[in-house]
Order: C-alpha cells, then sequence, then structure tokens
C-alpha cells in the first residue's frame, strides 16, 4: 500500500475495522440531572461528551473480542475529549444549587468560577448559571414593566437594568473572549495532532521494510507506540478512521512478529499483566458508591484499555474481556439505579412546587385590600418564591410547564399589587393637596402673637393633619418637617410671651426648691419645741413665697410630705405631735375663695370618725364573750387596750374636727 492510501485510510475513504471492541454506556440525556459527561462547546468542531456507539466484534485474526456482538460502550476516547488531560479536570468543578440562588450569588458564583478554573472546564456550570440569572431577571423585568405601566407608563418607553445585570453582562462578554480564544488555539492544536498521528502511522508502515535486527525494529515500535499515545486529540471528524488506521497497522506489525515469538509473548504478557489491574480496578469502582465518581474513572480505565494496550494471548482474550465487560455493566446499573432515585426526588420536588404555586394563586384571590394586608401578603409572597427557588430541580418534561405556572401566579399577584396602589397613590396626592392646604395655615399664622384666637386654630389643625392620612413616600419627610417647624414656631414664641408675663410664678419657684433643700437639711434640737417653732416658720415662709407655674405645682406636695416627716422626727407625744402637724396641714388648706379642700378634710375627718366608733363598739361587743373569763387574761387585757387605744383616737379626731369648724367662722 503506497503512502498515498494510507493517508487516504485515515481520512476515512478506506474504513477499515476497530482492532479491539470496549464496552460503551447507554447515556441517558438528563437535562436537568445533567451527567458527568456533557458538550463542552459545539464551536469549532469540538466534542466532549459521551455518545451512544456501537462497533463491531474484532475477527478472530485480530485482537481479543472472541465473538461478535453489539455492546455498550464508554466512548472516552472520543477524539479530542478523549486524549486532552486538562478536561479531566471539569469533573472537578463543584455543582451547586444555581436555581436556589438570588441574581447577586450567581454572579458572585459565576466570577468565581472565571478566576479559578479554566475556562474549558466551566461551560456546564456558566450555561447553568446564564439560564438561572436570565430567568429571574425576566421575572423581575417584567415587574418593573408592570409597574411602570400602572405608573402611567407607556410600554414602548419601558426600560430597566441594574448593577447586577451589567456585571452579569460583562463576566458573560470575558467568559465568551476566553472561551472563544481557547477553542481557536484548540482547533490549531487538533490539527497540529493530526499530523504528528499520520506520520506516526506512516513511520509504524514503514517498519514493515526495514531489515535489521528484530529487537531494534521491536525498540523503534514501542517508541512510535509511546508518540501515538502522547501524541494529544485530534479533530472530531478524523478520529474514528486515524485509530482504525493505527490499530490496522500495529495488527499488521504483531503478525509480522510472528517471526519473533519470544517479543510477542513478552508483549502480550505485559498487556495481559496491565489489562488484570484495569480489570480489578473496574471491579473496585463496581463497589463503590459515590456512582460519578466510579463512572468517571471507568472512562479513563477504558481508555487506557483502548488506547495504551495492546492485545493479549488469544487463550486469556475472551476471559479478561467477559470480566471487564461484567464490571463496566455493574457500574453502569448502580448509576442508572442513582438517576432513576433523582427523577423520583424531582417528582417530590414537583409536589413542593405546585404546592407553592397553589399558595400564591390563593394568595392572589384574596380579597382584603387594605396597605397592612397587603405588605403581609407581599412578605408572604416574599418567601413562597424562596422557597420555590430552593425547593430544587422538577423532572425536565414538566420543567418549563411549571416554571411559567409559577410566573403566571405571581405575575397575577403584582397586578393586584400594583392596581391597589395605584389607587392608594392617587388618594395619597388627595391627602398631600390637603396637608399642604394645613400647612399654609400653619406658615400664616405661625408669626401671629393673636395667641388667644390663634391658638385653637393652631390645635385644630395640628388634629386634622393626623386624621388625612398617608401621602406619597418621598414627600412625607419633607412636608412633615415644614408643618412641624411652622407650628412649634408658634408655640415657642407664645411660651416665650407667657412666660415672661409669670416671670414672677418662676422666681417663687425658684424660691420654693431653695426652701426644701433647706428644710431637707435641717438639723434636730434637743428641744422639740424649738424645732417646732422653727418648722411653723419655714411653713409661713413657704406660703409667702406665692404661687407658681402651673406646671410646677407638685413641688408643694413635696415641701409638706418633708414637713411630715420632720415632725414625725420630733420626741414629742404622739397625739400632741399629729395635731401639731395638722395644723401646718390645715394653713395649708386655708382659702378664703376656694374651700372644697377645707370641705374634703371635714368630710374625711368625720369618715373616720365613724370608722373608729363603729370599731370600738365591735371591740366592746367582743368583751362579752369574755363574760366568764378573768379580768387578768391576756385576751381581755388586749381588747380593753385596744378599746382604750381607739378612744384616744377619736378624741384626736375630735379635736381636728373643732379645728376644721373653726376655720369656716
Amino acid at each position: 500500500m503506497s503512502e498515498n492510501d494510507n493517508l487516504l485510510e485515515a481520512d476515512g475513504k478506506n474504513e477499515v475495522e476497530s482492532t479491539e471492541t470496549t464496552p460503551i454506556e447507554e447515556t441517558t440525556q438528563h437535562v436537568e440531572n445533567q451527567a458527568e459527561v456533557r458538550t463542552e462547546s459545539a464551536e469549532d468542531d469540538v466534542i466532549t461528551e459521551t455518545e451512544d456507539v456501537k462497533v463491531e466484534a474484532e475477527t478472530e485474526t485480530t485482537s481479543e473480542s472472541p465473538k461478535e456482538e453489539h455492546v455498550d460502550e464508554i466512548e472516552a476516547s472520543n477524539a479530542e475529549d478523549a486524549e486532552d488531560e486538562s478536561n479531566a479536570e471539569r469533573h472537578e468543578v463543584e455543582e451547586k444549587d444555581y436555581h436556589a440562588m438570588s441574581m447577586d450569588e450567581l454572579v458572585t458564583e459565576f466570577n468565581r468560577l472565571l478566576k479559578h478554573h479554566k475556562v474549558q472546564t466551566i461551560s456546564k456550570n456558566i450555561n447553568e448559571i446564564k439560564t438561572e440569572f436570565n430567568a429571574k431577571f425576566s421575572e423581575l423585568l417584567e415587574e418593573k414593566k408592570e409597574e411602570f405601566i400602572a405608573d402611567g407608563g407607556v410600554d414602548m418607553d419601558f426600560y430597566y437594568s441594574n448593577d447586577t445585570k451589567k456585571n452579569f453582562n460583562s463576566l458573560y462578554k470575558e467568559y465568551k473572549q476566553s472561551i472563544n480564544a481557547y477553542y481557536k488555539e484548540r482547533e490549531q492544536n487538533l490539527k497540529s495532532n493530526l499530523d504528528n498521528r499520520l506520520q506516526i502511522i506512516e513511520d509504524i508502515k514503514g517498519l514493515l521494510s526495514v531489515e535489521e535486527n528484530m529487537g531494534t525494529t521491536y525498540k523503534t515500535f514501542k517508541e512510535l507506540q509511546e508518540k501515538w499515545r502522547n501524541a494529544g486529540p485530534i479533530p472530531r471528524d478524523k478520529y474514528n478512521n486515524a485509530w482504525n488506521t493505527y490499530h490496522h497497522h500495529v495488527e499488521r506489525f504483531y503478525d509480522f512478529l510472528h517471526l519473533n515469538n519470544d517479543l510477542r509473548d513478552m508483549d502480550f504478557k505485559h498487556n495481559y499483566d496491565q489489562k488484570l489491574k484495569i480489570i480489578e480496578r473496574a471491579e473496585e469502582l463496581a463497589q463503590d458508591e459515590n456512582t460519578n465518581r466510579s463512572f468517571r474513572e471507568l472512562q479513563v480505565l477504558h481508555k487506557l484499555w483502548k488506547e495504551e494496550l495492546g492485545p493479549v494471548g488469544k487463550e486469556h482474550r475472551e476471559a479478561i474481556w467477559e470480566r471487564f465487560s461484567n464490571a463496566t455493566k455493574a457500574i453502569h446499573d448502580k448509576r442508572q439505579a442513582y438517576y432513576a432515585d433523582m427523577d423520583k426526588a424531582h417528582e417530590k420536588n414537583l409536589e413542593r412546587k405546585e404546592e407553592i404555586i397553589a399558595k400564591i394563586v390563593a394568595i392572589a384571590e384574596d380579597k382584603n385590600n387594605s396597605h397592612s394586608a397587603w405588605q403581609k401578603k407581599i412578605k408572604e409572597i416574599e418567601a413562597l418564591r424562596d422557597a420555590f427557588f430552593k425547593a430544587g430541580k422538577v423532572p425536565i418534561k414538566v420543567n418549563e410547564a411549571t416554571w411559567a405556572k409559577f410566573k403566571d401566579a405571581v405575575r397575577t399577584f403584582n397586578r393586584g399589587k400594583n392596581s391597589f396602589y395605584k389607587n392608594l397613590k392617587k388618594d395619597q396626592y388627595d391627602n398631600l393637596k390637603k396637608k399642604k392646604e394645613l400647612i399654609q395655615i400653619a406658615e400664616d399664622n405661625k408669626d401671629s402673637d393673636d395667641f388667644k384666637t390663634v391658638t385653637p386654630l393652631m390645635k385644630k389643625i395640628q388634629n386634622e393633619w393626623k386624621k388625612i392620612g398617608h401621602v406619597p413616600r418621598r414627600d412625607s419627610d419633607k412636608i412633615w418637617k415644614q408643618f412641624k417647624n411652622a407650628c412649634n414656631h408658634y408655640f415657642d414664641n407664645m411660651h416665650t410671651a407667657r412666660k415672661a408675663e409669670d416671670q414672677h410664678l418662676f422666681d417663687a419657684f425658684d424660691k420654693k426648691v431653695k426652701l426644701l433643700d433647706a428644710l431637707k437639711a435641717m438639723e434636730l434640737t434637743e428641744d422639740p419645741k424649738a424645732d417646732i417653732d422653727i418648722l411653723k416658720a419655714k411653713i409661713a415662709e413657704w406660703k409667702e413665697i406665692g404661687h407658681v407655674p402651673q406646671n410646677k405645682r407638685y413641688i408643694d406636695g413635696k415641701f409638706y410630705k418633708a414637713i411630715d416627716d420632720t415632725f414625725d422626727k420630733l420626741k414629742m407625744d404622739k397625739a400632741q405631735l399629729e395635731m401639731i402637724k395638722f395644723d401646718s396641714k390645715l394653713e395649708n388648706l386655708a382659702n378664703p375663695d376656694d374651700t372644697r379642700l377645707l370641705d374634703n378634710e371635714y368630710n374625711f375627718i368625720k369618715k373616720r370618725m365613724s370608722e373608729i366608733k363603729s370599731e370600738i363598739n365591735q371591740l366592746e361587743n367582743n368583751l362579752q364573750f369574755f363574760s366568764n373569763v378573768k379580768a387578768d387574761n391576756p385576751l381581755v387585757k388586749d381588747v380593753h387596750k385596744n378599746i382604750a387605744n381607739h378612744k384616744k383616737d377619736l378624741d384626736t379626731w375630735k379635736a381636728k374636727l373643732i379645728k376644721v369648724r373653726g376655720m369656716y367662722s
């Protein structure tokens, strides 16, 4: 075969059967579950996903397959994805629940991926982030548009963006530039790698015509195999033909190598030992509970089996292939079960989301139209929206329909909310007009000194202000400050003027404060009579000072309480002391123009005397129960003592009554 013929084979014009069959997975397309290996990009004819492929069983004269059959194969050797070691990093990128993230969180995650991972490893993540971000921003855009139109805007004039959207667009532009640059460079590398591989095929073909020591030829052959393994990925559409052509000429070399059975057997043994290790590792992976991890490593094992190892002795071919196929099938079965469980979880998520949508619809239909009710409903909807996004993914077949139902429910709620607040705004503008009219009244009268006329007016407009209700938020603080400043200005002027008129009352208050402080600091002597005279003098001085402002009259109560406390400290007869204190009290009550306080005291004394007389009668009646008891009995003596004390109190109250009556004359 000529050199040109070989190039035709590499280009696929002469079909050459595969020299070895390997198992492949029947990849199920889970759009939401997304298998670990997915399409990286359609750009530049690059493939990075597993495909359903059927490979003819090997013939008796080729490598290992003992019979002709179709088996599922992991196409881990698929073109550029197969041999690009950097793509393995893609599987280490942490997948997160982007559906549950807010727009700001999605932008943060986008930025993190760009900064900490190779651009070719994150396309799947970026595409999911883009989908979720656009969905959330679309929902926000619809809300803003409805608000814009509800406020009187025209549809064609609507425009909305925010910093989060701008940041996302900037990051996505950076990503597209980086991924395009990566694939442009990659295309060049693929073409260069194809040239290298075609040359390796030519070099292997050339070994069949070399006349030299077989050991040297075999060494050269192994070096060419190593070059093939390290040659790097090639274009997808060239891969199968190049690989088949390569293995065709490898088989031809092994046929040629029959001339030296020692070298052939040594190579078979090496391949056999290495494939046993691969099988043992695959069987270990079949026990691994992490199905995604075991599947990823299984792909690597199939690449080693197919790309880096040659045939084994005929007597071992069927047995080792059967073991490898069984381990592969076990891993596939566990992976399918894993996705079946995931589908069940997605069905549960769907139920939860349907419940959330139903709650949103119920809230939207609620007819309670007060401001507080709508604020409560807004918080409930926000909580339900968060719960919807955190509920997880649903089956792909109902994903769009569920999302549409959710958006419709939220949109219906927003329309009701916007309608309510549109009408509310109209009322608020009416309220704003009314409050501005009150501000004008306050401004017009704030400098008036006609306090008798204007004070009732200012109080009236203050009450009206409270009854008017809410105004637009942007005006609320401003107009309140205007109104409050005008009212405060008026009342400050009024208080200043009245304080000037009543200055003598404030002076009196200051004097009484000093006198009260002196009373509290007073130290008693050993002469009660002298102390009483001092206290009477202070009482007289207090009365002489005169009245204090209305809001300061509490100081009188403090003074007379201090007087009573000081009297209680005097060492003298209790009844006598009580009368002295009462005299002090009467002086405070005496007012020829108003006898109400004196009348209250008179009635109180009469009531107290009646109570004491009743208590004496009760005690005297109790004595009848002790008629047969001796007079020196402790109980009898105690009753007599109480009666005596009550009669003494009664005498004191009688004396007080006489003094009160004397005040009327």
